[in-house]
């Protein structure tokens, strides 16, 4: 399958709502229980990527994509938060790791990024997603501090905050 920005698709839909909650569930649950447990997957899930949530974070401000036509692969999300660009969520299908749609996306931001007048891109990431981590730097982010968030029910992100000028 060859994808290009083409495939990236603003979601507006509650049908790509659906698809952004039921990626996010497999992919999440895939890549995250052997970091921080299955029960704070599903907690992060209930809490930040359920259908209601992500429509809530769309009339925020929050700018959701899809990698894919018919059968979605990834998503996306961006946030302005001038001067910087915050991608929120970045996420792709086992399957499809490794096959440059990372790095797709990343330069879908980064249009996306100067359309909007923004000096860089900024994300956190789990301390402990070292592959992640190691990908984004290859894309060209640099660590820039510890950010340690507490998300309630006893539960923190411990991530890194990493950046890469525009």
């Amino acid at each position: 399958m060859a994808l290009d920005k083409s495939d990236i698709n603003h979601v507006t839909s509650n049908e790509q709502i659906e698809h952004v909650a039921r990626l996010a569930r497999e992919i999440w649950t895939e890549h995250y229980t052997s970091i921080i447990g299955i029960e704070q997957v599903n907690y992060m899930l209930d809490k930040f990527q359920s259908n209601s949530v992500i429509q809530q974070q769309i009339e925020e401000g929050l700018h959701y994509f899809l990698l894919g036509n018919d059968n979605p692969i990834g998503y996306l999300a961006l946030k302005v938060e001038s001067p910087d660009l915050f991608v929120s969520k970045i996420y792709l299908l086992a399957s499809f790791r490794k096959h440059g749609y990372g790095k797709l996306l990343i330069q879908f931001a980064e249009n996306f990024s100067r359309e909007n007048r923004c000096m860089q891109l900024k994300l956190t990431v789990n301390k402990y997603n070292l592959a992640t981590i190691q990908a984004y730097k290859k894309l060209g982010f640099t660590q820039k501090r510890d950010v340690v968030f507490d998300i309630g029910n006893g539960y923190i992100m411990d991530d890194y905050e990493m950046v890469k000028p525009i």
